[in-house]
């Protein structure tokens, strides 16, 4: 038989052991708990606090015996009566039994509250622990973050130029107004391009790349390209100045591309029209030394010219009819016939008398100026079509030069069919501007490229020896320019040639509406 003294001593050896034991669990579970780096709690589900971290009590500076026993809602809201399940973290974690985090304010300290569920062997939540975080420095960060990213975003959005940037595969991740206006975007529609290949004509992006890693181009990671072209959305070829650059992490990686533009249309424009400003000068100081040199030439041929006529006339008349001296006489009276009427043209190209001006519809003046051109054999197989607009078109004028301008024109276009085919002239006006225009149309055979520039200059034909003087559109762009208009040459080509003509509209003074 075991003896009863030795079976108790026994058994109060094991209870020992194990309390032993549940004490050194306890004080390891305790230590633990303690050395959380976030003040933390263990609630029950009916939200009575049972312990504190040492974490907790530093921070919150409280002693634990006014922690355990307090409910949650007592202890941090000072208030008798729990809060509203909607907002109750505690009730969201009972009810879901899973862990939730819930951020808190308080003025100017922020704290996100993580609550975690301990189940019971049953799987039911027999305490809850919950750790406070404060994130206030994070939150700061953010805060200045976001200001920094509106403050950038401001300043993208309002710049005048065209930005753009893409990630590193080329999805466009930023585009300002000015780039969606740029790239044709309608505010109701949604922009097309989303890729930076789309923006370019085919191969150029990868070009671009090619170009923007290359140190030798601008240097590693920029590039300035003065004048290249874009696609918009309707496919057509924008002509802009780029800056472009590709944006590295601190490593050094490439991270994402952007591109700043600026439309170079109104630029191309007003440089067109400087340059044609300036060869309209150019053409005007020429023809103004030309007309001075023209007369001074004129005068002096002029007076021995009519020596000339006048001897050999009266030679003519003295001589007989079978003379052989009469065949040669003749040429020359034709030949001295032929230098006075270029003499003529010579002067009326250089002269500076006052025009006689009166008001006239300029469709009167074309009316009159076929009228006057209808007899001429070299008309007769040509179809004459008038477009003339019925609006009032009034202009102030010298009727006989221009008559003379019209004139010219018509039988210009009428050689330049060798007298078959179809002259259009055409009447219009652009009521904003104030402007009244005429064309002149004809299905010749074109003036050649390398001719355009020389047309009004004086004694510059295309025509046979003795068929032209070369003058007749010079004279031309002088009455023109004379009268305040312009005179250039709108399309020409192997099916014809028009020229446009632009006058001043008359506005009489007590009637603003025409």
């Amino acid at each position: 038989m075991v003896d009863s003294e030795y079976i108790e001593k026994v058994s109060t050896a094991k209870v020992t052991s194990n309390i032993k034991d549940i004490s050194e669990e306890l004080n390891w579970r305790l230590r633990v708990f303690d050395s959380l780096s976030y003040p933390t709690l263990i609630l029950k589900p009916d939200k009575t606090l049972i312990s504190a971290n040492k974490k907790f009590l530093e921070s919150f500076q409280i002693e634990l015996d006014n922690v355990i026993g307090r409910k949650c809602f007592e202890l941090f809201y000072s208030q008798d009566t729990p809060c509203g399940s909607d907002s109750c973290p505690v009730f969201q974690v009972i009810h879901d039994k899973s862990g939730h985090t819930f951020t808190l304010r308080s003025q100017k300290h922020w704290e996100d509250r993580v609550f975690s569920p301990i189940l019971d062997e049953n799987g039911e939540i027999a305490y809850i622990i919950e750790s406070i975080r404060d994130v206030t420095r994070i939150k700061s960060l953010e805060s200045e973050l976001s200001g920094i990213k509106e403050f950038i975003d401001r300043v993208i959005h309002s710049s005048a130029s065209a930005i753009i940037a893409a990630d590193i595969q080329g999805n466009i991740q930023i585009m300002n107004r000015v780039a969606r206006e740029l790239l044709g975007e309608s505010r109701k529609g949604k922009l097309k391009i989303e890729h930076v290949e789309q923006l370019y004509p085919p191969g150029k992006a990868k070009e671009i790349m090619r170009m923007l890693r290359d140190e030798r181009t601008g240097g590693k990671g920029r590039l300035l390209i003065p004048m290249t072209s874009i696609i918009n959305v309707n496919g057509e070829e924008v002509p802009v100045e780029m800056s472009a650059a590709i944006i590295y992490d601190d490593e050094g990686n490439e991270t994402a591309t952007m591109a700043i533009y600026n439309d170079l249309r109104k630029k191309i424009e007003v440089e067109r029209r400087l340059e044609e400003t300036q060869k309209q000068l150019a053409q005007s100081d020429k023809m103004a030394s030309l007309g001075q040199l023209a007369a001074g030439v004129a005068h002096e041929i002029n007076n021995p010219l009519t020596g000339v006529l006048f001897y050999a006339n009266l030679i003519l008349e003295k001589i007989d009819d079978h003379d052989p001296i009469k065949t040669d006489l003749e040429f020359i009276i034709d030949d001295a016939n032929r230098c006075k009427k270029i003499v003529k043209s010579l002067l009326v190209y250089s002269r500076k008398t006052d025009s006689c001006k009166s008001i006239a519809h300029i469709n009167t003046l074309v009316e009159t100026s076929l009228n006057l051109t209808r007899d001429q054999k070299i008309f007769g197989n040509i179809h004459i079509v008038k477009e003339l607009s019925d609006e009032m078109m009034l202009v102030n004028v010298d009727t006989n030069k221009l008559n003379q301008v019209i004139i010219n024109l018509v039988i210009n276009a009428a050689d330049a069919m060798d007298g078959k085919g179809t002259l259009t002239i055409r009447t219009y006006r652009d009521k904003r501007m104030r402007k009244v225009f005429l064309e002149i149309q004809d299905t010749g055979c074109g003036i050649p490229k390398e001719n355009l520039n020389k047309i009004f200059d004086p004694f510059f034909t295309t025509k046979q020896v003795g068929k032209s003087t070369g003058l007749g559109l010079s004279i031309t762009y002088g009455i023109v320019e004379e009268h305040g208009g312009k005179i250039r040459v709108k399309e020409t080509g192997p099916e014809g040639t028009i020229f446009i003509l632009e006058f001043p509209q008359y506005v009489p003074a007590d009637d603003e509406i025409f």
